[in-house]
């Protein structure tokens, strides 16, 4: 990254000094000031911010009856019993591949997203945009729009400097709070933690987590702002590999544009009144073209449209386009005057997106295959599964009787509900094996039964003991299985018994 800061002169603001021409290797933070902005763009931005900051906020407190003896929460990361609850879907560790697979799907689905509108994620729906985008509302209703800001902190620090000051923080400490305390919910039953933590009953370790996410949710929206963007995050450093000239980015058209002056003949539509600057939340001036430090957030698109209806002026001038656009346009209006023929023959070459095409094409195919194998996945979900693992310290014993001995430890998971099993276990293996499983009661046949918990994982000692004599291998496979009333087979798990080597 350039220490420049983007569209300042070298000097003593931008990191280089005017008397060496050793270039600094730091350049000073220029706070920026963005100016409210309204339109279609802005209001679009409003809406999917109060949705998703209303989705956050109240998800944790929507209720889902389950059953007795299961959390009623809608969506919770039961961390004490390892259960992901989401509606109607309950993941266990073992299945923890679901959740690989949602991950490869939001990265896929946002490879897709961006190759088509450009950064539509960091522009509408990051989370750092949004509350970045809250903060700075409440900024503005407390301090003033862009020039009451600048005059208030380039002036005297006196008692409503501080007034103003200590009342904005408050509003951004209280909206980081329930920011924290929110994310808390997820992890725990939200009423009963809310109660916790406002009488003090809370656990150091959800007081701790609490604090965490406050101080990083005042920090990173309400201090840091766009260096989070510029200089924290990894994702503008590759999403230009995403992009194609058919993707939609905002962009400036300069055929349209330049020369940039008064608005008379002799100029282009852009009468560089820096609109466009003064409502970027990051401080970028879009007419330089695409820069790592657009979020693609398309305010500057409302400024200048405001500024192009106060002029009679055709809008547009800023746009979400496509960079092929751009370049057809600029190629039928080379050398032409400024003027409704310019204006006319540069909008004449452009055509509609073109979605469907090789990247595209792959990005659908992926999360498509990886959409496929996630539902049949879950359609063949099974309800209670069956893990053997075999002691490895020691691996074997040898009985004073000079027969060998195996240990195993048998998990039945039971992730159905309303009903307990009560299963059957029998050993296939060689001829003379014989298998106890300690505090199990045995059945008629003289095999042990083991019970399954509902909604639950139990455990059960087991030991396979080789008699003296017995001639095995050094390693021998065996199989566990489970069988019903009835001496149907339920489940089989393979495993191996090990002895001396012959």
């Amino acid at each position: 990254m350039n220490a420049l800061a983007p569209g300042k002169p070298p000097g003593k603001e931008s990191g280089v000094s005017s008397t060496s021409s050793e270039p600094s290797l730091y350049a000073k933070h220029q706070k920026v000031y963005p100016r409210a902005v309204s339109g279609p763009v802005r209001r679009v931005k409003w809406a999917v911010l109060a949705v998703l900051l209303s989705l956050y906020y109240v998800v944790p407190w929507i209720r889902w009856d389950r059953g007795e003896g299961v959390p009623d929460q809608a969506v919770l990361v039961d961390m004490a019993h390892a259960r992901l609850f989401f509606f109607w879907f309950e993941i266990w560790p073992q299945e923890v591949y679901f959740l690989t697979g949602l991950l490869v799907l939001g990265a896929i689905g946002l490879f897709a997203v961006t190759s088509l509108f450009g950064r539509i994620w960091c522009g509408f729906t990051c989370p750092q945009t949004v509350w970045t985008d809250l903060f700075m509302w409440v900024e503005r209703r407390i301090e003033g729009d862009r020039n009451a800001r600048m005059k208030l902190d380039h002036g005297p620090r006196d008692a409503r400097w501080w007034r103003l000051k200590l009342v904005k923080h408050a509003a951004w400490l209280a909206i980081a709070m329930a920011t924290g305390g929110a994310w808390i919910m997820y992890f725990n039953d939200a009423p009963t933690v809310t109660v916790d933590i406002l009488t003090g009953r809370a656990s150091l370790a959800v007081y701790g987590f609490f604090a965490l996410f406050t101080a990083t949710t005042y920090v990173l929206a309400g201090a840091a702002r766009e260096q989070v963007c510029t200089y924290m995050c990894p994702w503008p450093r590759f999403q230009g590999a995403m992009l194609d000239e058919n993707s939609l980015v905002v962009t400036y058209r300069d055929w349209r544009g330049e020369p940039r002056g008064k608005p008379d003949a002799a100029h282009g539509d852009c009468v560089d009144c820096k609109a466009c600057v003064h409502v970027c939340p990051t401080g970028i001036d879009i007419r330089d073209g695409q820069q790592l430090e657009c979020i693609g957030c398309g305010l500057c698109v409302d400024a200048c449209d405001d500024v192009m209806a106060k002029l009679g002026r055709e809008k547009g001038l800023i746009a979400f386009e496509t960079l092929k656009n751009l370049a057809a346009s600029q190629a039928a209006t080379r050398g032409m005057a400024p003027g409704p023929e310019r204006l006319a023959a540069g909008m004449a070459v452009r055509r509609p997106q073109k979605v469907i095409r090789p990247r595209t094409l792959v990005y659908a195919g992926v999360l498509s295959a990886v959409l496929l194998v996630m539902l049949g996945a879950w359609l063949m979900r099974e309800t209670l599964t069956l893990s053997v693992q075999r002691d490895r310290a020691p691996l074997y014993v040898t009985l004073s009787d000079g027969g060998i001995r195996n240990g195993y430890t048998l998990k039945l998971a039971n992730k159905g509900r309303g009903a307990t099993l009560h299963l059957a276990v029998a050993l296939e293996g060689p001829q003379g094996l014989r298998l106890t499983v300690q505090d199990a009661e045995q059945d008629a046949a003289g095999r042990p039964v083991i019970t399954t918990r509902d909604d639950g994982i139990t455990q059960w000692r087991a030991l396979v003991t080789a008699p003296a004599g017995l001639n095995l291998p050094e390693s021998t496979p065996i199989t566990f299985r489970l069988l019903d009333a009835q001496g149907r087979s339920v489940l089989a798990q393979q495993s191996s018994f090990l002895g001396p080597r012959r």
